[in-house]
């Protein structure tokens, strides 16, 4: 199994800095997702490793071995890495058979394109053009493409961006499956969140040209480093509390921080960050609980999301979102009472801006 290891990587366009120091540790036989926003550099790394481009500053290594620094720059047919693009590029005048078998020895060709029919699902498709398959199968073709020379590495570029939802899941879990078999290391660039937390064995948060943190997908949204990655990684309520001892006191509820949250002051204020599905919704008054009234109601079938408007300020704002299972409808206008549970994140006046000037304001 191949392990990747990326250092320092920096890429320059212009005056235009994409990546400014890039570090990443991918494990042999892992999927790792590089998640980040539109034009974060997510595809510019993936072109370096690939060997597409050159790394202005930094270093990459297969298994140890440097195939990109200041003096080496292996070229890409050389590095035994497999690529599959956002449009699979297939060739279109090449049946499935020409596509996957397009670069193998013809001695390789019959019995290896065979084999991965069969492990991407598409056996019985050999003599069909791009244009005679779905998008999901195109997917499938230009996946078993990248793997016909048994490479040490497979990069996906959003591959799946183009489908559409139902057909995205199929063909997420198909990928999913065959790299799993192979037992190949695979690193998956995409600015879609579900799917990095789905799909991946760890996930990277690419911002500012740099991995600013990298963990398992439940660490990573348990746990995020910070605010903005919170936002970034799903919905996230943030609202202001105090510190008591390893309890964040805020006005859903005494919850306690997660483990792993680096010592916090007693009576420091905090930016604490409260997933919608870790709010307690009731309809009407209770004795304890924050009042609101319901504001926006969305119905997914397995669960219901909706917006409360609180009459006090909880942080920066004054609305909760909350994620209900197996609940039944609460219309526009219902008065509700919420209340949170924990563990929780919370952010000290050193990692969040907000909390600094309440501390200020404190003293």
């Amino acid at each position: 199994m191949t392990t990747l290891t990326i250092s320092g990587v920096c890429k320059t366009f212009g005056a235009h800095r994409v990546l400014t120091g890039v570090d990443l540790e991918v494990p042999g036989g892992s999927l790792t997702a590089v998640l980040g926003a539109s034009g974060s550099g997510k595809t510019t790394l993936l072109r370096i490793l690939a060997g597409f481009e050159r790394a202005d500053l930094g270093r990459v290594a297969l298994n140890g071995t440097v195939v990109e620094d200041d003096q080496i720059h292996l070229p890409p047919e050389q590095r035994r890495i497999g690529y599959v693009p956002q449009d699979g590029a297939l060739f279109p005048h090449l049946t499935t058979t020409g596509n996957v078998g397009f670069g193998l020895p013809r001695r390789e060709r019959a019995g290896r394109v065979e084999e991965l029919l069969a492990l991407v699902g598409l056996a019985g498709l050999e003599n069909r053009y791009p244009h005679q398959l779905s998008g999901g199968q195109q997917q499938r073709v230009a996946l078993a493409r990248a793997l016909a020379p048994r490479p040490g590495l497979v990069l996906l570029d959003e591959p799946f961006a183009s489908l559409d939802a139902a057909l995205r899941a199929a063909v997420r879990a198909d990928v999913r499956r065959v790299l799993r078999e192979t037992g190949i290391t695979a690193v998956l660039v995409t600015h879609d969140q579900d799917e990095a937390l789905s799909l991946a064995d760890q996930v990277a948060v690419l911002r500012g040209g740099r991995v600013v943190q990298c963990n398992k997908p439940e660490e990573l949204y348990a746990t995020p480093v910070d605010p903005t990655v919170a936002g970034f990684v799903g919905e996230a309520n943030l609202i202001q509390g105090v510190m008591r001892g390893r309890l964040a006191v805020t006005s859903l509820g005494a919850l306690p921080v997660s483990e792993g949250t680096p010592a916090i002051g007693e009576a420091e204020h905090v930016l604490v960050l409260i997933r919608p599905e870790q709010v307690q919704v009731e309809a009407g008054a209770a004795a304890d609980g924050l009042p609101g009234r319901v504001t926006e109601f969305h119905y997914y079938g397995h669960d219901v999301v909706i917006a409360v408007e609180t009459a006090q300020s909880v942080g920066p704002g004054t609305r909760i979102r909350a994620r209900l299972a197996g609940r039944p409808p609460l219309p526009v206008g219902t008065a509700v009472t919420i209340r949170a549970t924990g563990p929780v994140k919370a952010w000290g006046a050193e990692t969040h801006p907000w909390a600094s000037a309440r501390s200020r304001d404190a003293g």
